[in-house]
């Protein structure tokens, strides 16, 4: 299967980068910034570190965990679990130093882990988008609730269509259902293109519709660094 993402990320963090990473939608196209996104340090002291480190607790389970960089910087106040789909992001992991990664599917949660298994969850990358679907995400933190305890947090991000600004995101489409819109790109590598994703985005609002039943409520919502833009993170807690 094509990991070109995966592929350009670990070779990067090697040195041995022979190519740009592009993402596209069509014909448009521009290069990805590999170190602003994946290898710059997360610090747990800043506005927006501290936000986040306040609402999680141990054990941790980091999904869509890119190149470790908050999973390194977790793991040193508690157990931390990354989970990521690429083989190459895996192995990138594991060369920087995280203790706990494994190669997984965050949207089968169930099959991997066991009932009550971590008291919080982290899923930063807006990769929440790609459960495809109002109904997929309702999915998504039903499974999340299942291995996590009662009490447990989670923080995840999107890109809330609502604010206009995010007519302006790379592959962007719209709908007409207010709070909701959906995102179309590809990665490519070195000649290897991956398959296309979709993204569906939602506003917080309809993440909280979304959560309705599945043991989790939105607690709080965090623009900080966005402005006027359309990226947010959302913390939940268990009802």
């Amino acid at each position: 299967m094509a990991d070109a993402f995966g592929r350009a990320i670990r070779d990067h963090h090697r040195g041995e980068r022979t190519a740009p990473l592009y993402q596209g939608d069509g014909e448009a196209t521009r290069e990805h910034p590999i170190d602003e996104f994946y290898f710059s340090e997360f610090d747990p002291e800043s506005e927006a570190g501290s936000w986040l480190t306040s609402r999680l607790d141990g054990p941790l389970v980091d999904l869509g965990a890119g190149a470790g960089r908050h999973a390194l910087r977790f793991q040193e106040r508690f157990e931390t679990v990354a989970v990521e789909s690429s083989p190459a992001l895996v192995e990138t992991m594991r060369e920087r130093g995280v203790d706990d990664a494994r190669e997984g599917d965050m949207f089968a949660l169930r099959e991997a882990f066991g009932r009550d298994r971590f008291a919080s969850a982290l899923a930063i990358g807006t990769q929440v988008g790609l459960a495809g679907s109002m109904r997929g995400l309702s999915a998504f933190l039903g499974d999340l609730a299942f291995v996590t305890t009662p009490d447990a947090t989670a923080v995840v991000d999107c890109y809330d269509p609502d604010r206009p600004e995010a007519a302006d995101l790379l592959g962007y489409r719209s709908d007409p259902t207010p709070g909701l819109a959906s995102r179309v790109m590809w990665f490519e590598y070195d000649d290897e293109r991956d398959p296309t994703l979709l993204f569906r985005l939602f506003s917080p609002d309809r993440l909280r519709e979304a959560a309705v039943g599945t043991g989790w409520t939105v607690a709080a919502v965090d623009r900080a660094g966005s402005g006027d833009g359309p990226h947010y993170r959302a913390a939940l807690r268990k009802r």
